[in-house]
C-alpha cells in the first residue's frame, strides 16, 4: 500500500493552459501524477480527499477519453460528479455561455471542467463562476491536461524531457493538443519540431520557435518522440483535401518510416486514432513502440493530480 499523498500548491487558481504554468507547477503535477498512477494499480483505487465536493463536467463537444477520465478521476477522489447533458439543457433553448455559468455558479460547485469549441471559453466562465475552472480542450487554443499526460508518459518511460527531440506531426492547423504540448515541451527544454503537410500549415506558425518540416520522413529522422495528431475533421472546411489513402501514403506513420527515428523512439497519439490514416494499424497496437494505451491510463492519474491540487 502506497503512502499518503503530499498535495502541493501551484501558482494558478485555474488551469486555462500550459502557458500559465511555471516549470515548478508542471513538475509538481507530474510528481503527484506518479502517486496516483501507483494508487490506480491497487485493488482499492479510491483516495477520497474530495469527499463532499462537487465537480461539474461541462462538455460542449464530443469526448470519450477526456470526459470519462475526468469522471473516474473525480469519483476516485470521492467527489460528487455531474456530467451536464448539453443536448437536454437550456443551452438548446438559446441560453448563453455567460448565463449558463451564472446558473451553475449559483449552485456552488467546487470545480468546473469545460470543453468548448471556442478559444478562451474556460477563461470566460472563470470570470463569472466562483470556483476553479479546468480547460478540457477549447477551440484550437489549448488542451493542458493532454499535454501534461503526454509529458508524464514520456517521463514515466524513463525519458528526461530536457534535450529530447519531439516531432509533432499531422494536422497542426487545427490542433489544440499540439499547442499545449509545444508550450510544455519548450518550458522543459525539449527540442520541438512541427511536421505537417502544406494543407495543414498552422496560420499562427510565426508564434512558435520550432523547426518545421513538410515531409514526414525528414521530420521524424533522429527523433526521440513521434507524436501523431488526429485529423480534426470537425474543424475542417476545405473540401480539397486528399483522400484517406493518399494522406496515409504521404503522412501516415508506418514501421518503415519509424525506422528513421531513434531505435528506442516512442509513438504517441492523443486519440481517437484514424487507423491506417494517421498511423499504421499494427504500429498503433505495438506495445514495444506505441505508448497510446499508457497515455489513456496516465490521463486518469494526471487528472486526479490536477483535481486534488485545484479543489481547495
Amino acid at each position: 500500500m502506497i503512502k499518503k499523498a503530499n498535495i502541493p500548491e501551484i501558482t494558478q487558481k485555474h488551469l486555462h493552459g500550459i502557458k500559465n504554468l511555471s516549470i515548478e507547477d508542471i513538475n509538481k503535477i507530474l510528481e503527484l501524477s506518479n502517486f496516483f498512477k501507483l494508487k490506480n494499480r491497487e485493488k482499492d483505487k479510491n483516495y477520497p480527499i474530495l469527499k463532499g465536493r462537487t465537480i461539474i463536467n461541462l462538455f460542449f463537444e464530443p469526448s470519450t477519453r477526456t470526459l470519462i477520465s475526468f469522471e473516474i478521476a473525480a469519483k476516485r477522489l470521492g467527489a460528487d460528479v455531474i456530467n451536464m447533458n448539453i443536448e437536454g439543457s437550456s443551452l438548446r433553448k438559446g441560453e448563453s455561455l455567460h448565463d449558463t455559468a451564472q446558473t451553475l455558479g449559483a449552485m456552488n460547485p467546487d470545480l468546473v471542467v469545460i470543453r468548448h469549441g471556442i478559444d478562451n471559453a474556460s477563461k470566460q466562465i472563470s470570470e463569472i463562476i466562483n470556483c476553479p475552472v479546468i480547460n478540457a480542450g477549447e477551440g484550437i487554443n489549448e488542451h493542458p491536461t493532454q499535454a501534461l499526460l503526454d509529458a508524464y508518459t514520456i517521463v514515466d518511460n524513463k525519458r528526461s524531457l530536457k534535450n529530447i527531440t519531439v516531432a509533432i506531426c499531422g494536422d497542426l492547423e487545427h490542433s489544440r493538443v499540439a499547442r499545449s504540448n509545444y508550450y510544455l515541451l519548450k518550458k522543459m527544454e525539449s527540442n520541438v519540431r512541427f511536421v505537417y503537410p502544406e494543407f495543414f500549415k498552422p496560420k499562427d506558425l510565426n508564434r512558435y520557435d520550432v523547426e518545421t518540416y513538410t515531409n514526414l520522413e525528414e521530420g521524424i529522422t533522429g527523433t526521440d518522440i513521434v507524436m501523431m495528431l488526429r485529423i480534426q475533421n470537425e474543424r475542417i472546411t476545405d473540401t480539397n483535401l486528399p483522400s484517406k489513402e493518399s494522406y496515409f501514403e504521404e503522412f501516415g506513420l508506418t514501421y518503415d518510416k519509424l525506422k528513421l527515428a531513434k531505435p528506442d523512439a516512442l509513438v504517441l497519439h492523443p486519440g481517437p486514432i484514424n487507423r491506417n490514416v494517421e498511423i499504421e494499424d499494427r504500429l498503433a497496437d505495438d506495445l514495444d513502440k506505441s505508448v497510446i494505451n499508457e497515455q489513456v491510463e496516465n490521463g486518469v492519474a494526471v487528472r486526479m493530480a490536477c483535481l486534488s491540487i485545484m479543489v481547495k
